[in-house]
């Protein structure tokens, strides 16, 4: 590992302490013990873990509750989160501890290829077939549960058939119940009025004979069978439609109100508008019902369990009792039910006082080989195999392939685990002999496949080594002169803004590379006047920053010495010119900030325009004015070049009031380009002054160079941006004889 250190720029190589096979060694954080110990979620983990046992107990003990329950959950829902956590962390250290050597890796890797996705098809299926197969005995058992209701329905329609018919009902019922009490013992038939209210139309009055022979005295009720489930209803309530009821009803025996039983209830009405009776017919789901479904679904009831909702708290009213949350009821097992799973089905049951329905979860026992014996019954045989035998026979043999080929694969891939392990660890070897020092190991080629390649190509890097750290020591040699140069560059920028009474100056340089050619500085001046100097250096880089300096020095002294920008940019210009190579030159612009005579007068030698924007325009909005007076590069090695440019060159004079904004700036603002390769443009730069020039100018100068930023997005900046920035006070004081200061607070921004 290299890391670079603050002014040291050598190289150090960090080597981690090696076990004696190679691997390297562990810190005490990755150990088990610290995983569980010292790790709070290792704590929760094992703190999940004891509360678990400690219910499991506690519900061995003094049985199922409702709030052992609910702690279950809650200590589950922790103790899987913090597993998961645990096989997170246990997982990161067998890799780095079991997993260190390449052959480990690549046999695991075999595993997870091979040998995982088969046992994943195998769980797949075999879970799709057990989720048919429960679905499939959900639906025969509700079938079996639909068949007996359907009976009980018609069962108590052909009743209220009979009675409406003129039959006794004490006759019609006892009939009713002795032909169909050896398929229900718990069969109960009940005679039972309506209750007064129920919807329905106006009935046309019976003769009086037929009344009598309906039904009994108004308001009785006429029961026959053994009831012993519940007492037989008064009446039919309002709920029941004229078109009859079936279905299930939950209850609870008055002696034994913790446990839950059911009965298939169906209610039958006469063939009228409006009926005043009806016949209530009930069969109990007992040992008998259950032995039934059994004997013709192949599903066996085992618990009961009703789920709280409305209908299940009208069932407990008026129960002195408080009932369990859950009370089940078991169901007798018979036959031979070998390879039998447990399943679960839901139901819906209806509250007999008000109709409301609640949910029944029913625990049955189902076999898949009874389903399958019963699902293949229905299958032809030829020649003593079904269709269904001959596709598992099929599905034998395939999983008896799969079995062959899966293994012969893993073998073969622990044979070429090893023939690459053996590369591999000579290449380790040799890699530890380079990071001691020695480039003169060799590897010895023994194959010409694609490790005896990378052997070759090894041998071929060590070779070569050495001159890559020559090169990378004098990268890092150039990277350390770059930035000094950069450092040196900023310092020849001014540190500090400059204080004149009555106008601000703020200003920005944001170089490109390390170093850069713009340059701005100011130069105070005699009589309260102010010298404001921005320049580009064609190019960028070292050269460009060495000509900056040098051009810095003249504007020191030539400064002092000439008033007019004019002079002073023709007088540079014969200087420089002599030491600038023939492809080189520079834009610069040359300003004289008189605040006290309110005139700022400048010459611009080939650099970008001068932006001035004026406090007022007559009441107008105020507009940018864009100034471009005449003139020629600096340094340009032609023949009578420094003629031409001074013959060029023209100073302009611009009035300053207060509340006006001046902006001088470099290229690299208005040719900043976006992803899309377009310009920022002048427009641009114009729009923000004119829109912004109402704030301070340390707010312009942030506005322009985030709207520049927003403008070039995520494109590399590809030239330097410079800019000066001066504001007009917007009531001039009066200016004092004493030169410009600079304050020790920095306004500019390298």
């Amino acid at each position: 590992m290299v890391q670079q250190l603050g002014g040291d720029h050598r190289p150090r190589v960090e080597v981690r302490p090696l076990l004696p096979e190679g691997r390297p060694a562990l810190s005490s954080r990755d150990s088990v013990r610290h995983l569980l110990f010292r790790r709070w979620p290792g704590r929760l983990l094992l703190g999940a873990v004891a509360a678990r046992l400690v219910l499991a107990l506690v519900s061995a003990s003094t049985g199922p509750s409702a709030v052992t329950d609910l702690l279950g959950v809650l200590v589950g829902l922790v103790l899987g989160v913090t597993l998961v956590w645990a096989i997170w962390k246990l997982a990161g250290v067998a890799r780095r501890r079991l997993l260190w050597r390449v052959r480990r890796k690549l046999i695991v890797s075999y595993i997870f290829i091979g040998v995982v996705p088969t046992l994943l098809v195998v769980g797949f299926f075999l879970f799709a077939g057990l989720l048919m197969f429960f679905n499939v005995s959900a639906y025969l058992f509700k079938r079996g549960i639909d068949d007996i209701v359907d009976e009980a329905t018609v069962l108590a329609r052909t009743a209220a058939v009979e009675l409406q018919r003129g039959g006794a009902a004490g006759e019609v019922l006892e009939r009713k119940l002795a032909n169909n009490v050896n398929r229900y013992r718990g069969l109960s038939v009940a005679f039972v009025p309506r209750a007064a209210g129920s919807a329905g139309g106006a009935t046309a009055r019976p003769p009086a004979a037929a009344r009598l022979s309906m039904r009994p005295p108004a308001g009785e009720t006429v029961a026959v069978g053994p009831w012993r489930h519940d007492e037989p209803p008064t009446e039919v309530p309002a709920w029941v439609s004229v078109g009859g009821f079936g279905g299930l009803l939950a209850y609870r025996y008055p002696d034994d109100p913790q446990r839950q039983h059911l009965v298939i209830r169906a209610v039958g009405f006469p063939d009228e508008r409006s009926p005043r009776w009806g016949v209530v017919v009930d069969i109990p789901v007992d040992e008998q019902v259950v032995g039934e479904l059994r004997d013709t679904t192949g599903i066996e009831l085992r618990t009961v369990t009703v789920v709280a909702d409305d209908a299940d708290a009208a069932l407990q009213e008026g129960r002195e009792t408080a009932p369990a949350p859950v009370v089940e009821r078991t169901a007798p097992e018979g036959g031979d039910r070998r390879w039998a799973f447990t399943s679960m089905t839901i139901f819906d049951y209806v509250d007999w006082a008000k109709g409301a329905k609640g949910t029944l979860l029913l625990n049955i026992r189902v076999s898949p080989s009874d389903i399958y014996d019963r699902l293949s019954a229905a299958q032809s045989r030829v020649r003593n195999i079904s269709l269904g035998e001959l596709f598992m026979l099929v599905l034998a043999v395939i999983a008896v392939l799969f079995l062959i080929i899966e293994t012969v694969a893993f073998l073969m891939g622990f044979a070429l685990a090893r023939s690459i392990t053996g590369s591999i660890h000579q290449l380790f070897e040799g890699t530890e002999r380079v990071r001691a020092g020695d480039f003169s190991h060799r590897i010895e080629i023994g194959t010409r496949d694609q490790l005896g390649e990378l052997a070759g190509s090894f041998n071929e890097m060590t070779s070569s080594i050495e001159g890559l750290l020559r090169q990378a020591e004098e990268k890092r040699r150039l990277e350390e002169e770059l930035r000094i140069a950069r450092e040196i560059q900023m310092s020849l920028l001014p540190r500090g803004g400059i204080q004149l009474p009555g106008l601000t100056i703020t200003a920005l340089c944001v170089p490109a590379r390390e170093v850069g050619g713009d340059y701005y500085d100011f130069f105070p001046l005699e009589e309260g006047r102010l010298g404001l100097l921005i320049a580009d250096v064609a190019g960028k880089g070292t050269s460009a920053a060495l000509y900056m300096a040098e051009l810095k020095g003249l504007m020191l002294s030539l400064s002092k010495i000439y008033t007019s920008p004019r002079e002073l940019l023709v007088e540079v210009n014969r200087i420089i010119s002599e030491h600038l190579d023939s492809r080189s030159f520079i834009t610069m612009t040359y300003a004289v900030v008189d605040v006290a005579g309110h005139v700022l007068t400048y010459a611009r030698a080939g650099h970008t325009p001068l932006i001035y924007l004026p406090a007022s325009n007559g009441g107008a909005p105020r507009q940018a004015q864009v100034h471009t007076p005449d003139g020629l590069v600096l340094g340009l090695r032609i023949e009578g070049g420094a003629a031409r440019f001074e013959q060029l060159l023209t100073e302009a004079h611009v009035p300053l009031e207060p509340g006006d904004v001046a902006v001088l700036f470099t290229d690299g603002i208005t040719e900043a380009m976006n992803p899309a390769a377009d310009f920022f443009g002048d427009a641009r730069l114009l729009q923000i002054v004119e829109e912004h020039g109402h704030l301070g100018a340390d707010e312009l100068r942030e506005r322009i160079l985030r709207e520049v930023e927003a403008f070039q997005g995520e494109a590399e900046q590809h030239d330097d941006m410079t800019m000066i920035l001066l504001r007009m006070a917007d009531e001039t004081p009066a200016v004092p004889a004493d030169e410009p200061t600079r304050p020790e607070s920095a306004t500019t921004r390298p």
